[in-house]
């Protein structure tokens, strides 16, 4: 099939990754590319022939584009993915989606209008051995019925932050890291046990003062099965990525950063050890398969994912916990 004609902006750090990721996939031609920052523009449009931008409106009316890469922060990708659709083109979104409600309803009704397939930035979950793993053993009833789960997602890159920094920013960074590394959480839960349907939640503010956003934040997220979990994420302690689910016959536990996975059978009458579980060779996966839905959706008309409802998945409970701190109530998703 004929390349996906595109152009980016948002050039360099994730920028960067996503050119390369696009390279690698063999599907996209870069046409043109838009950054403020002209040096690591310069460089990018060296890097892959194409025409450089510095104005966003300007770059959609280059010949011949069809689609749109969003690699810039949280707070421009729904005005740039509307402005975009608005002119006929498709548009990839790195997550976070988006930082609002009023943002999330406003892409879903452009989308809507204009018939443009959305791409969102999150894993493609049928990649990652460790979830392809759990969802193997939630399936075949090896972890029997699921009572809860325990997801941390933590580290300290939020001592750091200064004063102007937009991830101290409440408008900008809702939940701090609830928002920044909570989302793929929230993504690969709503790829095992479905979306969450309420939550109540807590966060600390105070720890560090230098900032707007939360320093802790403890999510308990409920679903219409029964199932009941939480999400917790720190943006002041050490580096901590880990899930683990427990089910009357079984728990799961695995680092999501290191991928150690061990598998603790329930037995009578004995405290059980954990044992170490050999993950799943997965045949034909990518680092850039989100990029190939989105390209197959585009010119095959199949399913993207993850798509702008995935998207909204992993977004729509940050923007809740923050509500349900601020009044104390449980809120329904």
């Amino acid at each position: 099939m004929e390349n996906l004609k595109v152009g980016q902006v948002g050039v360099a750090n994730f920028g960067s990754h996503r050119r390369k990721e696009m390279g690698v996939a063999g599907c996209f031609e870069i046409l043109a590319l838009c950054d403020r920052n002209e040096a690591a523009l310069k460089q990018a449009t060296e890097e892959e022939a194409a025409e450089a931008y510095t104005d966003f409106d300007a770059m959609l009316e280059h010949p011949g584009l069809e689609a749109i890469v969003i690699s810039t922060g949280a707070d421009s990708h729904a005005p740039f993915a509307i402005a975009a659709m608005k002119k006929g083109l498709h548009v990839f979104i790195e997550k976070p989606l988006c930082c609002n409600m009023e943002e999330i309803e406003a892409l879903r009704q452009v989308s809507s209008d204009t018939g443009r397939i959305v791409g969102v930035g999150h894993s493609y979950c049928n990649s990652n051995a460790q979830l392809m793993l759990a969802k193997d053993y939630i399936e075949n009833d090896t972890l029997g019925t699921i009572v809860s789960f325990e997801y941390n997602s933590s580290h300290s890159g939020g001592l750091v932050i200064q004063s102007g920094d937009w991830r101290g920013m409440k408008d900008r960074n809702p939940g701090g890291m609830l928002f920044q590394c909570g989302v793929h959480a929230l993504h690969d839960l709503a790829f095992l046990f479905g979306p969450a349907s309420s939550l109540n939640a807590m966060m600390r503010y105070d720890a560090h003062s230098g900032t707007e956003t939360a320093d802790a934040a403890n999510v308990l997220l409920g679903y219409d099965s029964g199932l009941v979990g939480t999400l917790s994420c720190y943006h002041i302690t050490g580096y901590n990525h880990s899930f683990r689910i427990f089910g009357t016959k079984g728990n799961l536990y695995m680092n999501t950063h290191t991928k150690e996975t061990l598998f603790q059978e329930r037995k009578e009458n004995e405290v059980e050890t954990p044992v170490p579980v050999e993950l799943p060779k997965l045949a034909n996966t990518n680092s850039h398969d989100n990029l190939l839905s989105w390209f197959d959706g585009i010119r095959k008309g199949t399913t993207v994912y993850p798509g702008l409802e995935d998207g909204i998945n992993a977004v729509l409970p940050v923007f809740a916990a923050e509500e349900s701190d601020n009044s104390g109530q449980r809120i329904n998703l």
